[in-house]
């Protein structure tokens, strides 16, 4: 079956064309001819599957330009996803003059969201929660609205969005045509669908999780720490051509990239936040073997399909069996070899279970590589180098009268000479490592004060519970909303996913206290993530969000104002720019203290009669 089999317009055909989209997947073949008759689908079907196509296309095939409010609805859980799906919009109506597509999401400034509604859209790419903001303001007009996609709707449902999902339907046309696409099939989603769809067909594509047999699939353990110079020392001694390195979160791409630039590598970061324009360049280069080491997110690099991609580095081991397929089948295409490298911390051990038993395929332990092995690769190239260079006779012959005349006239030996030019053409690095050290003490020997214990025995009794640290990579964070504010993990997820635009990857464990809860977040979340998380509420209540130190907060704890500063709790600004004292720390609310003659007379003590 090809596209043209599907009945969608030339225009979409074209640029299918030009995309180099060949044949349609099972989800796409499945779903789009009815939704180009006008059903309402029920779609389950895993990522990576092609469903954005799948919803996408019809709506193109059939959007009316002349129509200035919003004809197509899209709601997607995180930012991220809702960036990637206006991307596949744009390359897919780009042969259709007069398209405009607009993504809608918590953390970017209404400014630019407000001027494009109101110059015209034809689909509206969005979370819930900022979908929500609109609507309430006004700004936002759906009752024209034709088509309404739920795209990833059981993540939308564990995010904590049910209920802003709901208001959404209840506020659009009971006419529309409604796509429903989900992993699993949870009774929230089979109510809903029964609820809002009008006799839904129902699409069920089962997930490809079966690996390649050209892809050796190997993993190492290394702390978190060690990431990146494993990741070098990978480099140093796998032979690769062209590379992708796999991040979890787009922080950590645009560091790795950072990283390996600095260390001579030519490397580059695709992420949700890169620009269509340079996100092709970089691509490109990649291609042409300008670039050879690719960063990227999952989302990012869905579709890539370059030839010369021999190798690929879960720099952040997938939680999924899906995500893990989808990211070592960048290479070992089209028959080709490939290698897929995995670090996994030592927590992380059970997903490396978890991928076996979902692929059926055992991943080969590898250790680290040592010094030696490094030094080894390295000499092996400097040979290469050498007799790469033996072999220009012609230029040769006038280095050589050159050495001999140095030789004569400073009476040095050849050899030597031979090693002062090694080192000059290797500059400052230096070509072999130096021997790892010896582990470091982690514990101060105990100091030699009798029977008396060291001071920091104090902090290590037996009885004493100790505090939950959080897994690698992450943050224990505090908000100030707890069991009395009633709040719920899901509206705790669902909040600091939309303002923050993170996935559900990015959470570890959630804690509700009496009064406050706590939440594991990345640690490299950048500040301009953390500034939005700062200004997120939760039911109109500001969560004042910080990182937990396991202590009740300080007066110079509290929240950033807008200009940078911390207001103390309790305390408001006063007219010369400082912080008034709370009233409870007055004295003049204190009992009053005596001056020593104004005391009132003591007593005569009581004395027991003889």
């Amino acid at each position: 079956m090809t596209f043209a089999d599907l009945a969608l317009g030339e225009p979409v055909l074209k640029a299918l064309k030009e995309i180099g989209y060949e044949a349609p997947s099972a989800i796409q073949a499945a779903t789009i001819p009815p939704l180009l008759a006008g059903r309402d689908v029920v779609g389950m079907a895993q990522t990576g599957t092609g469903k954005t196509a799948a919803f996408a296309l019809p709506i193109i095939d059939r959007l009316d330009v002349t129509q200035k409010s919003p004809q197509a609805l899209v709601l997607a859980p995180t930012r991220e996803l809702a960036l990637q799906v206006c991307e596949a919009f744009e390359k897919y109506s780009a042969h259709l003059k007069g398209v405009h597509v607009l993504p809608v999401y918590g953390g970017q400034g209404y400014g630019v969201q407000l001027s494009a509604l109101r110059r015209g859209v034809h689909v509206v790419v969005g979370t819930p929660g900022r979908i929500i903001d609109h609507l309430e303001k006004g700004t936002l007009d759906l009752s024209e609205l034709k088509y309404l996609v739920l795209d990833e709707a059981d993540e939308m449902l564990k995010m904590g969005f049910a209920e802003d999902v709901e208001t959404i339907l209840a506020e659009t046309p009971e006419t529309k045509q409604v796509a429903l696409f989900s992993a699993t099939m949870p009774a929230t989603i089979r109510r809903m669908s029964k609820q809002y769809l009008h006799d839904p067909e129902e699409i069920t594509v089962k997930a490809k999780t079966a690996t390649s047999a050209n892809i050796a699939q190997r993993y190492l353990v290394v702390q978190w720490q060690q990431k990146m110079d494993a990741l070098t020392r990978i480099l140093e001694v796998e032979n690769f051509d062209g590379m992708i390195v796999f991040g979890r979160t787009k922080s950590v791409t645009e560091e790795i990239a950072e990283k390996l630039r600095a260390r001579g590598y030519s490397a580059a970061a695709i992420n949700g936040d890169i620009a269509q324009a340079q996100r092709e360049r970089t691509v490109n280069q990649l291609k042409s073997g300008k670039l050879d080491i690719l960063v990227a997110t999952d989302v990012a690099a869905r579709g890539l399909d370059v030839e010369r991609i021999s190798h690929v580095v879960n720099f952040d081991i997938p939680t999924d069996a899906e995500s893990y397929v989808h990211r070592i089948g960048r290479t070992g295409r089209a028959g080709r070899t490939g290698d897929a490298i995995s670090f996994v911390t030592p927590r992380e051990r059970g997903l490396v279970k978890m991928i076996e038993r979902a692929t059926r395929q055992e991943l080969t332990e590898i250790p680290l590589p040592s010094v030696d092995a490094v030094n080894e690769t390295r000499l092996s190239r400097f040979d290469d180098r050498i007799t790469a260079a033996l072999g220009e006779g012609d230029r040769m012959e006038g280095f050589r009268e050159i050495i001999a005349h140095y030789v004569r006239h400073h009476d040095v030996p050849e050899t030597d000479v031979a090693a002062a030019l090694a080192i000059v053409a290797q500059g400052d690095t230096p070509l072999l490592l130096e021997p790892d050290p010896e582990p470091k003490q982690l514990r101060r020997p105990d100091r030699e004060r009798g029977d008396r214990p060291d001071r920091g025995d104090r902090f290590e009794r037996p009885d004493r519970p100790e505090r939950r640290q959080p897994r690698e990579g992450f943050t224990t964070y505090r908000i100030a909303l707890g069991k009395r504010q009633r709040v719920e993990p899901r509206q705790i997820v669902g909040a600091l996913a939309n303002e923050g635009g993170l996935r559900r990857d990015d959470f570890g464990a959630i804690k509700i206290m009496p009064d406050f809860s706590l939440v594991e977040l990345p640690s490299d979340m950048s500040r301009d993530t953390l500034d939005r998380l700062a200004d997120t509420e939760i039911s109109g209540r500001p969560i004042e969000l910080r990182i937990d130190t396991g202590r009740a907060p300080r007066r110079h704890d509290g929240p950033r104002r807008n200009d940078g500063e911390r207001r103390p709790y309790g305390g408001d600004r006063d007219d010369r720019g400082g912080y008034e004292r709370p009233r409870s720390y007055d004295r003049d609310d204190r009992s009053r203290s005596y001056d020593r003659d104004d005391r009132p007379p003591r007593k005569p003590r009581h004395t027991r009669d003889s």
